[in-house]
């Protein structure tokens, strides 16, 4: 069993009628980068901050490092914390934002100084440890902000939404950034999102929530090709959720009937009698020449043609008036109105739950 640090057990918070953690159960590995994602209003930064020791659940135990901190205060946790504002002393220089932690625990001169210079070396600010952080760009804020919350050694570094305030050229390159420093200190980070692509690049394993309850959590790539319901499965850029209608399912395969076309749909889980909604990545339709080919076809016509940068989106109408997006990696000379088929595999056709 994978070294367990953290351990949320039945944990449930409310705010009048609304739920910001619902029973809510989720163990996290030493050394893990951890994400919560999902969009505002879920509960992810509350639970952070109940892990943090800032609020406190309503019911229900954290374990951390094998002792119930739920009622333990913020300082005795032995928690670090990188909030979406960058929270840098501005009378301070970079060393002395970095060290401030440091005096609080006491470290005689020399330990704090050779921690500060490894800490300045780790987030490339050696060169300006004693220019004054009101004079340094949103992207060398926010790396003082981690070397500070860094320095104090902590077991778990807690990240909410760090990255929203910057630009999306510092952002990506914060997110690169965060990655490395999480690889060579090997320090546990918990991060909250509302961006799935920054989840995505940055993340071992994902908990997506709703409404205060995780609805799936798994490895980036299971939860983008795998959604196991129509909330991850829309929530998640370029999944086209498809309603179906099927015949009762009594093996691993069912039948399914797409714009009146059937359609072959493998591994449906256990138990499932029927299946009204699936999921089909948008990169796995096919349009255009190669469609002959497919197994499975389905007859729609040309809504729009979107260029990206790097792919086209072709949006489509089927037969039954439902819209899908198919993504290519090239133009494909096709009017507007025009009658098109596309092709689907089937054994990337994703069953959904409701």
């Amino acid at each position: 069993m994978a070294d367990v640090v953290l351990e949320l057990h039945d944990i449930t918070k409310k705010f009048g009628h609304t739920f910001a953690a619902q029973n809510l159960s989720l163990d996290i590995r030493r050394g893990e980068f951890f994400t919560f994602l999902g969009p505002s209003g879920s509960g992810k930064s509350t639970i952070l901050r109940m892990v943090a020791g800032l609020e406190k659940p309503d019911s229900g135990r954290i374990i951390l490092e094998s002792r119930d901190v739920s009622q333990v205060p913020p300082w005795h946790r032995n928690l670090g914390m990188m909030f979406q504002q960058y929270a840098v002393f501005p009378h301070m220089t970079v060393a002395q934002n970095v060290e401030y932690g440091l005096k609080l625990r006491n470290l005689d001169d020399a330990k704090r100084r050779a921690r500060v210079d490894r800490m300045l070396n780790l987030v490339g600010l050696m060169g300006i440890r004693e220019k004054n952080v009101t004079l340094l760009s949103g992207g060398e804020q926010q790396r003082v902000a981690l070397a500070r919350a860094l320095a104090p050694e902590p077991g778990m570094l807690l990240l909410d939404e760090p990255l929203s305030a910057l630009d999306e050229r510092i952002r990506r390159a914060m997110q690169s950034e965060l990655k490395r420093v999480h690889v060579e200190t090997g320090t546990t980070f918990l991060y909250v999102t509302h961006d799935q692509e920054e989840a995505l690049t940055m993340s071992d394993r994902i908990a997506v929530f709703n409404q205060g309850r995780c609805v799936q959590c798994d490895s980036p790539e299971e939860l983008y090709q795998r959604p196991v319901s129509t909330f991850v499965a829309g929530f998640f850029r370029g999944c086209n959720v498809i309603s179906v209608i099927t015949n009762p399912a009594k093996t691993s395969s069912a039948k399914v009937h797409i714009a009146g076309v059937e359609v072959p749909v493998v591994s449906v889980p256990e138990g499932r009698a029927s299946i009204l909604h699936v999921a089909v990545r948008a990169e796995n339709l096919h349009i255009g020449p190669d469609v002959a080919a497919m197994p499975c076809r389905l007859r729609a016509r040309i809504k729009e043609v979107t260029y990206r940068g790097t792919v086209f989106d072709y949006v489509v109408v089927l037969a039954d008036g439902q819209q899908l997006t198919a993504t290519s990696t090239r133009r494909i000379e096709i009017e507007p109105n025009a009658s098109v088929e596309i092709g689907i595999d089937p054994k990337l056709i994703v069953p959904l739950a409701d």
